[in-house]
C-alpha cells in the first residue's frame, strides 16, 4: 500500500460515494435540525480565497454537528441577479442569462471539487422566475401593509451603471488635492466601478424599513451571538438620537409660502446662543428660495450637482460654503431674528435638515461661523466644580461639555443658573415651540434599479387607475428576452412594457425598474426550508420550526446592508402572520480577510492564489488551520506547506500501522495512559469545533499523532488502543479534510462511512480499568527502559472524591474537562521540571528518576484552603484551621502549620487526590523513560507529616516529602 496520500486520486471517488448514500440530504420530516448557512455567493464565475474560507467554515462545522448526531441543513444557493452580470453581457455581446448560468456551472463544480457537504436538492438560483415570483409576491404584501412607498427622492446615481444606489453603496474615494481644501478631495463614488456618483431626483420604491428602526435597534442587544463589531454598526448606521424639535418663525421670506422651519437638536438648551438658521441644499426651503433668488439657486445646484457633494450622512469631512439668504428666523426662546443661510454642511437627511447655529457649542457651527463673519455667544459655561483645564468662552472656541446656563447679567431668565441638563427637562415642559423628538440616521430602502437584470417590480402604470399592484395570478411578471441598449432595457423592451391595466382594462405601462438584488437576499434563507413549494414562498410551520438560522457565515462588509435586511425583512413577515420567529439568525461568524504579500487578495491587484493551485484537500485544511475565522491571515507557502505534511503524516501513520501489523494483546499501563490522552483530545476538539477555532482542533490532531507516533516508536504497540487512536484522527479531522478523514477510515477497517459515524466516545473513566484496593497506594512501582509492564496494576488505584479548589465543577465525575486539563498540566508540568533539573544540574546521562507526589493530607488542606472566605492580604487563622481539619493519620501540626502558611499565599487552583496523581505520573512515566533511558520511581509520601530533621538518616525522603506539593511533586535525580 502506497504511503503517499493523493487527493486527486480519491476525491472523486469518495465524492460519488457521498452523493450516492445522500450523505447531507435533509429530510423534510426533520425536527429542529442544525441550520448551518454560509452567505451565498454573487455567480461571478470562478470562486475566490473568500469563497473557501467561508464554505470550509459551514462544511466542516455542519460535518461535525453530523457527527454529534444531528440533523443538519447544510445549503447552497446562488445570488444569480445583479449589474455585473449586465456588464459582462454587453463586454461579450451576449446576455445575462446565458453569462449567469454558465457561471453557476463552473461555480458548482468548484464547489464539489472542494468537498463541500450541501444538500443540493434545495439549491435556489436567484434569477430563476419560481424564485423571483416570490420576490414580487412579497413586494404586494408588504405594500398591502404600508411598508411601500412610491416617492420622489434626491437619489445616488452612477453615471456608468446608469442606477440608483443606496446610500450604503456609496464609497468615498481619495481624489488627492491641496491641504487647504481636504474636504474637496473626498469623491463619493460607486461601490462597483468607482464612477463619481451624481445626485438626481427621481421617483422611486422604497421599503419603509424606518418603520422598524427602534425595533432594529433594540434587538440587537439581545443578539449575543453576534460579534459586537457588527453590531455597533447596524446601532450608528441606524443613529438614534434622542433630542428636541424646536421651531422656528420665519420672517422676511417673500418668496417662500414656509411659515416655519424644524431644527433637531440634542441640546435645545444652546438655542438661547444661536446666531443664525442654516438649511441644507436639499431643504424644500432651499428649493423654494431658489425659484426667486438666482444666487441662492445657482448655489444650490452647484452642491447638489457637483462631485463629492451629497446631502447625505455618508458624506465625510467638511465643507464651509453656504449663502445667506433674505430669510430671516425668529429664535423661539429669545425672539431675535437671525439670518437663515443655505449651507452645505447641513445633511439633508439627518435630524430635519435643518441646523440653528450655535458657534459657542458646537464645532461646524463654529467653522462655518468663522468662515462667514458670524458671531457667537456661549450660553453654557463649565459648572464651578469643573476641572481647572475646562475653560468656555469665543477665544477658545466651542465649549461642547455639560456645565451651568450662563446668560449674562443683561437678561433676567428663570433658566440662568441652572443645569444645563435641567435647563433641557424644564424647556421641553414649559414651551410650545419645543417638543421631544428622535431622530435616525435610518433612511427607507431605495429597492428601485434602473437596470434589465433583476426582479421586475410588479406593478403598472394607469393613467385613469394610478399604481396597480399585478394580481398574484399573473405572477411571475418574467423578464423579457434582452435587448443591448444604453440606459435601462426594460424602457426599451416596448412590447413587454405595454399592457392593460388589471382594474379598468385600459392601457397602462408595466414598471420598468427593477428591485435591488439585497431583496433576494433578504429572505433566501427561508426558501431553502421548502424550494419546490408551489402555493407559499416558503412552508410557515416548518420554518417556525427549523429556524433561526443557527451559523451563519459572511464577511463583515455585509453588516449593513445584508444583515440589517435579512432582519427587518423577518420582522415584517412575523407582523404578516407569516412567521413566529422576529429575529433570523442566531450565531453570526463575521469571517476575516485572506492576505497575499500583506494585501486583501483581489484580481485587480493580481494577487490571487486559486483554490485548485495546491489541491481542495490543502487549500480547505490550511484556511481552517490559519487562524480563527474571525481573524484575518496571510498566506504563505510554508504554512500551506504545513497543512500538506499533516495529510501525508496521517496517512503514513494509517498504512504504516496496516501493512507492518506487529501489536501485542497484553496491556500495559502506558496504553492506558494513550487512551487517556485520546479521551483528552476528543473533548478538548468538540470543545474547539463549538467554538469554531478550527485551528485548535488541528493542532489537537497533531498533538495527538506526535503522540502516537513515540507510542508506536517506544514498543511494541497495543492493536487496538493504537487503532483506536488512529480511528479517532480519523473521525477528527474529517469535517476538515473530508476526503482524507474516509481515506484513513476506510485504511483502518472502520464501519461505514467516517461522515455517518458517530462521534468518538471516551474509554476511560478518569482511572486506568485495572485498579485494585488502597493497600499498595505507598509502595513506589520502579520502572526501568527495560521493562515491558511499565508499572504494576496497583498503582491505577482510583478515588472516588478528588480534591478541587477553585472551581464549581464536579470533580467526582471522571471525564470532564477540568479533569482532562489538571491531567494534562501535572503530565507536562513534570516533564518541564524533570527537563530543566537535568539541564541546570548537567546531568548527562540520568539513571533514575523519582518523583515522589505529596502526602494525602496535604491535598485536603489546599481544598480546606479554598473553601475559607478570606481577601486578598488577610491572614491565615492556622490554629483555625488545624483545629478544623480532620486527618485520617496522624500529622505533624508545626509541618502542617508551615505548609498551611506557604500554600495560603497561593491563589486557589484545581487539584487532583494524590492517587490519582501517582497514578497518572505512573502511566505517563514511559515518556521520561523514553526521553532519558532511565528507570522511573513513582511513590507517594508517608501519609503523616515528615518529621526528619538535620542529622537525621531520613533526611532526604523527608524533604522531598516536605518539597512535593499537590500538582507539583518532587523530583530526585541520580
Amino acid at each position: 500500500m502506497t504511503d503517499q496520500y493523493d487527493h486527486a486520486q480519491v476525491q472523486e471517488f469518495w465524492q460519488y460515494v457521498w452523493e450516492r448514500d445522500e450523505v447531507a440530504h435533509l429530510s423534510d420530516d426533520a425536527v429542529d435540525p442544525t441550520y448551518v448557512l454560509g452567505m451565498f455567493p454573487y455567480t461571478s464565475g470562478t470562486l475566490h480565497m473568500g469563497h473557501v474560507r467561508n464554505y470550509a467554515i459551514t462544511d466542516a462545522y455542519a460535518r461535525y454537528r453530523r457527527l454529534q448526531g444531528d440533523d443538519v441543513l447544510h445549503p447552497m444557493g446562488w445570488d444569480a441577479f445583479g449589474l455585473p452580470a449586465e456588464n459582462a453581457a454587453y463586454e461579450r455581446a451576449s446576455d445575462p442569462e446565458s453569462w449567469t448560468r454558465a457561471c453557476i456551472r463552473r461555480m458548482r463544480e468548484e464547489l464539489e471539487t472542494m468537498g463541500f457537504g450541501y444538500d443540493w436538492s434545495r439549491e435556489v438560483t436567484t434569477c430563476e422566475p419560481a424564485y423571483y415570483r416570490w420576490n414580487q409576491w412579497l413586494f404586494k404584501r408588504f405594500y398591502e401593509a404600508d411598508l411601500v412607498e412610491f416617492t420622489g427622492a434626491t437619489v445616488n446615481w452612477c453615471p456608468d451603471c446608469e442606477t440608483v444606489l443606496a446610500d450604503a453603496q456609496v464609497a468615498v474615494s481619495d481624489s488627492g488635492g491641496d491641504d487647504d481644501h481636504d474636504h474637496h478631495d473626498e469623491t463619493r463614488v460607486c461601490w462597483r466601478c468607482e464612477t463619481p456618483v451624481e445626485r438626481r431626483e427621481l421617483d422611486q420604491w422604497f421599503f419603509t424599513i424606518t418603520d422598524y428602526a427602534d425595533e432594529l435597534a433594540d434587538g440587537l442587544d439581545e443578539l449575543e451571538g453576534w460579534p459586537e463589531g457588527v453590531r455597533e454598526i447596524q446601532r450608528n448606521w441606524i443613529g438614534r438620537r434622542d433630542g428636541a424639535r424646536l421651531t422656528f418663525d420665519l420672517s422676511n421670506a417673500s418668496s417662500t409660502a414656509a411659515e416655519s422651519v424644524d431644527v433637531f437638536s440634542t441640546r435645545p438648551e444652546t438655542a438661547f446662543g444661536a446666531t443664525f438658521l442654516a438649511v441644507s441644499p436639499e431643504h424644500e426651503l432651499a428649493t423654494a428660495l431658489a425659484e426667486t433668488d438666482a444666487a441662492v439657486a445657482a448655489f444650490v445646484d452647484r452642491t447638489r450637482t457637483r462631485e463629492g457633494a451629497s446631502g447625505h450622512a455618508d458624506r465625510e469631512g467638511y465643507s464651509g460654503s453656504g449663502i445667506e439668504t433674505d430669510a430671516t428666523a425668529v429664535n423661539p426662546l429669545t425672539g431675535e431674528e437671525l439670518p437663515v443661510y443655505v449651507a452645505e454642511y447641513v445633511l439633508g437627511d439627518v435630524g430635519t435638515g435643518a441646523v440653528m447655529g450655535v458657534p459657542g457649542h458646537n464645532e461646524r457651527d463654529y467653522e462655518f461661523a468663522r468662515e462667514h463673519d458670524l458671531s457667537g455667544e456661549t450660553v453654557v459655561v463649565p459648572a464651578a466644580d469643573a476641572a481647572d483645564d475646562v475653560t468656555s468662552g469665543p477665544e477658545n472656541g466651542p465649549y461642547t461639555d455639560e456645565g451651568v446656563l450662563d446668560l449674562g447679567t443683561e437678561t433676567d431668565s428663570e433658566y440662568d443658573g441652572l443645569a444645563s441638563e435641567t435647563v433641557r427637562e424644564e424647556l421641553l415642559a414649559d414651551h410650545e415651540a419645543i417638543e421631544p423628538d428622535v431622530t435616525y440616521r435610518l433612511r427607507d430602502w431605495l429597492i428601485s434599479r434602473q437596470r434589465y437584470w433583476g426582479t421586475p417590480i410588479p406593478v403598472v402604470h394607469c393613467e385613469d387607475c394610478g399604481h396597480v399592484l399585478v394580481p398574484d395570478d399573473d405572477l411571475p411578471v418574467e423578464l423579457p428576452e434582452f435587448v443591448q441598449t444604453t440606459g435601462n432595457p426594460l424602457d426599451a423592451a416596448t412590447e413587454w412594457k405595454e399592457t392593460t391595466c388589471p382594474d379598468c382594462g385600459g392601457p397602462a405601462e408595466r414598471e420598468t425598474d427593477t428591485m435591488d438584488t439585497f431583496v433576494d437576499s433578504s429572505w433566501y434563507f427561508l426558501r431553502f426550508l421548502s424550494p419546490d413549494l408551489a402555493g407559499a414562498p416558503f412552508d410557515t410551520d416548518r420554518a417556525n420550526e427549523w429556524l433561526p438560522v443557527d451559523i451563519y457565515v459572511g464577511g463583515d462588509e455585509h453588516a449593513i446592508l445584508h444583515l440589517l435586511y435579512i432582519r427587518f425583512v423577518t420582522r415584517a413577515l412575523s407582523d404578516l402572520g407569516l412567521l413566529d420567529r422576529r429575529e433570523p439568525v442566531e450565531r453570526l461568524i463575521s469571517q476575516g480577510t485572506v492576505l497575499y504579500e500583506g494585501e486583501k487578495m483581489s484580481t485587480s491587484t493580481g494577487n490571487v492564489v486559486t483554490p485548485d493551485e495546491y489541491g481542495a484537500e490543502t487549500t480547505r485544511l490550511f484556511v481552517l488551520s490559519a487562524a480563527h475565522p474571525e481573524q484575518d491571515f496571510e498566506w504563505t507557502a510554508n504554512d500551506v506547506r504545513g497543512a500538506y505534511d499533516l495529510q501525508q503524516t496521517l496517512y503514513g501513520m494509517a498504512t504504516a500501522f496496516v501493512d507492518e501489523g506487529t501489536t501485542r494483546v497484553e496491556r500495559t499501563p502506558r496504553d492506558d495512559y494513550l487512551d487517556r490522552e485520546i479521551d483528552r483530545t476528543i473533548a478538548a476538539t468538540a470543545d474547539e469545533f463549538e467554538r469554531l477555532r478550527f485551528h485548535r482542533v488541528v493542532t489537537e490532531i497533531r498533538e495527538l499523532a506526535v503522540l502516537l507516533r513515540r507510542y508506536r516508536s517506544f514498543d511494541r504497540v497495543h492493536g487496538d488502543t493504537y487503532r483506536r487512536g488512529l480511528l479517532t484522527i480519523a473521525t477528527l479531522i474529517s469535517p476538515l479534510a473530508p476526503h482524507l478523514g474516509e481515506e484513513l477510515w476506510n485504511i483502518l477497517r472502520g464501519e461505514g462511512l467516517v461522515v455517518e459515524t458517530d462521534w468518538p466516545s471516551p474509554a476511560t473513566a478518569g482511572d486506568s480499568p485495572t485498579a485494585t484496593t488502597d493497600a499498595a497506594d505507598t509502595a513506589p512501582n520502579v520502572t526501568s527502559a527495560t521493562d515491558d509492564t511499565s508499572a504494576t496494576d496497583d498503582t491505577s488505584t482510583t478515588d472516588d472524591t478528588p480534591a478541587t479548589a477553585g472551581t464549581d465543577a464536579d470533580a467526582s465525575t471522571a471525564g470532564t474537562e477540568i479533569e482532562y486539563e489538571l491531567e494534562r498540566r501535572l503530565v507536562e508540568t513534570t516533564l518541564s521540571d524533570v527537563r530543566d533539573i537535568v539541564d541546570i544540574a548537567s546531568i548527562d546521562d540520568p539513571e533514575r528518576i523519582e518523583l515522589v507526589v505529596a502526602q494525602p493530607w496535604k491535598y485536603e488542606v489546599v481544598a480546606h484552603l479554598d473553601h475559607l472566605d478570606q481577601t486578598d492580604g488577610d491572614a491565615i487563622a492556622v490554629d483555625a484551621v488545624l483545629d478544623e481539619l480532620e486527618f485520617s493519620v496522624p500529622v505533624d501540626r508545626a509541618a502542617v502549620a508551615e505548609f498551611v502558611q506557604r500554600e495560603g499565599d497561593r491563589p486557589g487552583q484545581s487539584t487532583l487526590s494524590a492517587r490519582r496523581e501517582r497514578g497518572i505520573l505512573d502511566r505517563a512515566s514511559w515518556l521520561l523513560i523514553d526521553e532519558f533511558g532511565a528507570s522511573v520511581v513513582v511513590r507517594q509520601a508517608d501519609a503523616g507529616a515528615p518529621t526528619g530533621r538535620p542529622g537525621d538518616a531520613e533526611l532526604d525522603a523527608d524533604e522531598l516529602a516536605r518539597r512535593a506539593r499537590p500538582g507539583k511533586p518532587a523530583i530526585r535525580i541520580e
